[in-house]
């Protein structure tokens, strides 16, 4: 049997591993600020620098506006505010003056020549026995009439008021006659005193002859010690 010539297997040479080249690294560039050095960063901080001062000038411009607008807000209130007083205080007046005209009466005086007007809201002060001065409570009322009294005026220009003083029917008739009219001065000083004008106040004096209570006793005698007003005709 005829034999077949055997394959022969030729193997390459081993050896060590071939090894790859060693990478070569690219160089790391600058960057432009890098490469322009220090005057590039002071530009970049001058650069910074002006949009925090932009900023800083646009947030100072936005709080004036706001000021200014909170100004003239506060500015109209106090306007509107005022107005509204000016009004509210017109009108306190205009009422004022109608219940004045409406409560004055008018009548017939003895010895004054035409009709003279009274109104309840012009009220009486009393002084004490053989006394002319006022006294507190007394001067809260003279504070009140000066109050009727400027209104009245205003209203009526030649309008006038008279103080009348009384006193009680103790004493001599002259001695009352003189007490009476230094109680009607002392309400005369007192309403000046509150910016009435004098010229437009008068005064006089009935002693004894006028009580408002006829009776002999403390509790008319204390009635009768009083001023009272009136309003002359023009």
């Amino acid at each position: 049997m005829k034999q077949e010539p055997s394959e022969t297997v030729v193997q390459a040479p081993t050896g060590p591993e071939p090894v790859a080249p060693p990478t070569v690294k690219e160089p790391i560039k600058a960057t432009p600020l890098e490469k322009k050095g220090p005057d590039a960063a002071k530009a970049a901080e001058e650069e910074r620098r002006k949009r925090e001062e932009e900023a800083k000038r646009k947030a100072e411009e936005l709080a004036r506006r706001r000021a200014e607008e909170a100004k003239r807000a506060e500015e109209a209130r106090r306007k509107a505010e005022e107005e509204r007083r000016r009004a509210e205080e017109e009108r306190r007046k205009a009422e004022a003056a109608r219940k004045i005209e409406q409560s004055l009466v008018t009548k017939k005086e003895p010895g004054i020549e035409g009709e003279v007007k009274e109104t309840p809201l012009l009220r009486d002060i009393h002084f004490d026995f053989d006394k002319y001065n006022i006294r507190p409570a007394d001067g809260e009322i003279l504070r009140e009439n000066a109050a009727v009294l400027k209104t009245i005026f205003q209203r009526d220009p030649n309008a006038k008021v008279q103080i009348e003083g009384h006193c009680d029917e103790r004493g001599t008739a002259e001695y009352n006659l003189a007490l009476g009219e230094r109680r009607a001065q002392s309400a005369k000083q007192f309403l000046i005193s509150l910016g009435l004008p004098a010229d437009r106040i008068t005064t006089i004096s009935y002693g004894e002859d006028k009580p408002l209570d006829p009776r002999h006793n403390e509790e008319a005698w204390a009635k009768n010690r009083r001023a009272h007003f009136i309003i002359l005709p023009k």
